[in-house]
């Protein structure tokens, strides 16, 4: 149960004096940050002190450190300071064409290439105010995918990952191999040797972050040889032009890939697992009008992307 009487007596200015100090940990640029005084940044920070029975800042020769519980308190801070804008900048009527809000969205570069840069094509058309703010996600924001997206937005990121969560189906992709136009032990079509013996880009191989379509060559009894792991969709052509390695690209990045050239696009010798791209949420926006205006955006957008696909791909 909310104890009442003690947020009456809380001072939100100091939740944000608090932000600048744990981001800065200056109480001299924390004061420039908030256009304030030094004097009355010192006196926010006495309260906080005061309040929280420790010391916030901890000096160390000549620069001052959090201190350990400063460190736990910033991630909470900045989930607060988020969900505070929000309530403050939520309006009783809406109308696209003249709202001024930000939307964060966590995802991959692969995301945010293709459905990122549609759905920011068709706001602008439409609400010229509206941003979007694209964030990278890691492991650790998709294992905590739940506590993150109080404050942000959505989440774009295929099945498999994320559950307990509402979530909009947003397009379908398939799995390709990527190969170097002058790869000579690869001919018109990649065979299952080829994934056993040539050395192979993945992307995102770790316990807790990985594809799909590695996980099924295993499944079909291929120990791929890895010769690079690249946290980053976009860049794996890069590692696979000019070399015998096989690369594993999603069919979205086609176009991509098609750009840089020096690389072909092949079927893999198995029907790989579609990817299902979906946008999830946390239910504290189900029922917001703007949010959902923002999730009929990127479902309009999915289904370009999913079209692009088709053309662009064998």
């Amino acid at each position: 149960m909310v104890d009442r009487s003690r947020l009456n007596r809380l001072d939100l200015n100091l939740l944000v004096a608090l932000d600048a100090l744990l981001t800065e940990r200056s109480v001299t640029r924390a004061a420039e940050r908030l256009h304030l005084t030094q004097p009355a940044l010192s006196a926010s920070l006495s309260r906080l002190r005061t309040h929280f029975n420790d010391p916030i800042l901890a000096r160390r020769g000549n620069t001052h450190e959090l201190t350990p519980f400063a460190v736990r308190l910033s991630e909470h801070v900045t989930t607060a300071l988020e969900s505070t804008r929000r309530v403050f900048d939520s309006q009783a009527t809406w109308a696209p064409a003249e709202s001024t809000r930000e939307f964060s969205i966590y995802g991959s570069d692969y995301g945010f290439a293709t459905i990122g840069t549609v759905v920011s094509r068709l706001a602008a058309e439409r609400s010229p105010g509206v941003r979007f703010r694209f964030m990278l996600h890691t492991p650790a924001v998709v294992e905590d995918a739940a506590s993150r997206l109080r404050s942000a937005d959505a989440m774009i990121i295929p099945h498999g990952f994320l559950s307990d969560l509402p979530y909009r189906d947003a397009w379908r992709d398939t799995w390709f191999a990527l190969v170097a136009d002058d790869n000579p032990a690869v001919g018109e079509e990649l065979t299952m040797e080829n994934l056993g013996t040539l050395p192979v880009v993945m992307t995102y191989a770790s316990r807790s972050a990985f594809t799909f379509v590695s996980r099924q060559i295993q499944q079909l009894g291929i120990e791929p040889r890895v010769a690079v792991v690249v946290e980053s969709f976009l860049s794996l052509p890069h590692f696979v032009q000019g070399t015998d390695r096989v690369g594993l690209i999603q069919g979205a990045l086609a176009p991509f890939a098609a750009q840089l050239g020096g690389t072909r696009l092949l079927r893999l010798p198995f029907p790989p697992t579609p990817i299902v791209n979906a946008l999830w949420w946390h239910p504290v926006h189900s029922r917001d009008p703007e949010h959902a205006w923002m999730r009929d955006l990127f479902a309009e957008a999915g289904r370009i992307v999913e079209q692009d696909v088709s053309e662009h791909t064998p």
